[in-house]
């Protein structure tokens, strides 16, 4: 199989990419990024494979969507703006990037005769309904520009598969960590900013008092989705949503306990306002996942933030 990942540079496409080099099934991953966010270090290492290519464009850019397509069997589209603060401040950039890019994509993808597209969805579709776990079939209001895009995609996903029969699978992420995420800028994710604190000596800042929990989820799960998603032959696995997580549920409080036990910290959290847009709990039901696509989280919470805490670590070490 030949296998385009768009956004392949940035954190969950280059561990992405990272496993599909290695695996046999797989002829060529050719990566599509601009790298608004990823990064030329994510994927340094790979120039010495093969089986990989990189085309530096835009999904905006219809053309360029049009020169990654070719001669490609299957899509792992990852490339998207995160990070709901961003949305809120732009929500034109966050709606050209996660809309006008993935649609491109998709009709590329129609265009070129490839039939199946794994994309990444959010837990942020969930929106307002205060049910938990939650489950794939039952959404809410979306509560930020960047959460209207996700769910667009998945409509647009949707109506591709019935109107030009094409395979899709969205995968619903629930806060994915772990190494090559960007601890760095005003929109980075909480773990790499919480470890960041850590080794800096800083005191973190936690947004609210600290009781907002999460499905906290180590990123070799996501891969592992991903690839599951793209090579399935079960037929009742296509053209649906799933959620990608653990099962488990995180306060932000516990989350930096954790850490700082990891690491022996001894700082103590410094607390701000709560972040506009944000949902309260988040806590996934898997299940769904587990019967179609055999997912099985391979690596907990708790295990991921040793071996995210061990791996910036180590980044910190090359640095001085």
């Amino acid at each position: 199989m030949r296998i385009l990942v768009t956004g392949g540079a940035g954190f969950i496409g280059s561990n992405l990419v990272e496993k599909l080099l290695q695996d046999d099934r797989v002829t060529l991953v050719r990566v599509l990024d601009n790298f608004s966010t990823g990064s030329t270090e994510n994927i340094s290492e790979f120039n010495q494979s093969s089986k990989f290519e990189l085309i530096e464009g835009d999904i905006r850019n219809y053309e360029a969507c049009l020169d990654a397509c070719n001669n490609i069997d299957s899509i792992s589209h990852q490339a998207a703006l995160g990070s709901v603060p961003r949305s809120i401040k732009d929500p034109f950039t966050t709606n050209e990037v996660n809309i006008t890019g993935t649609l491109n994509i998709f009709n590329v993808a129609k265009e070129k005769n490839i039939k199946r597209i794994v994309y990444a969805g959010s837990s942020s579709t969930y929106g307002d309904h205060p049910g938990l776990p939650k489950k794939e079939e039952t959404i809410g209001n979306p509560l930020s520009p960047y959460a209207v895009t996700k769910y667009v995609n998945e409509l647009y996903a949707d109506v591709f598969s019935r109107l030009y029969e094409m395979e899709f699978i969205g995968l619903r992420y629930f806060n994915i960590f772990g190494p090559k995420q960007n601890p760095k800028g005003p929109y980075a994710a909480v773990i790499p900013l919480f470890i960041k604190a850590i080794l800096e000596v800083q005191p973190p800042i936690i947004n609210g008092d600290g009781s907002h929990s999460r499905d906290f989820t180590f990123v070799d799960n996501a891969v592992q989705a991903n690839i599951l998603s793209l090579f399935t032959n079960n037929k009742e696995a296509l053209n649906q949503v799933y959620n990608i997580a653990c099962g488990n549920q995180i306060s932000l409080l516990q989350l930096f306990e954790h850490l700082a036990k990891i690491s022996g910290s001894k700082l103590r959290p410094v607390h701000g306002p709560e972040r506009k847009g944000d949902v309260k709990h988040s806590l996934a039901d898997i299940a769904k996942a587990a019967r179609l696509l055999n997912y099985k989280p391979s690596v907990t919470a708790k295990e991921g933030l040793q071996k995210t805490f061990e791996w910036y670590r180590k980044q910190a070490e090359i640095k001085i």
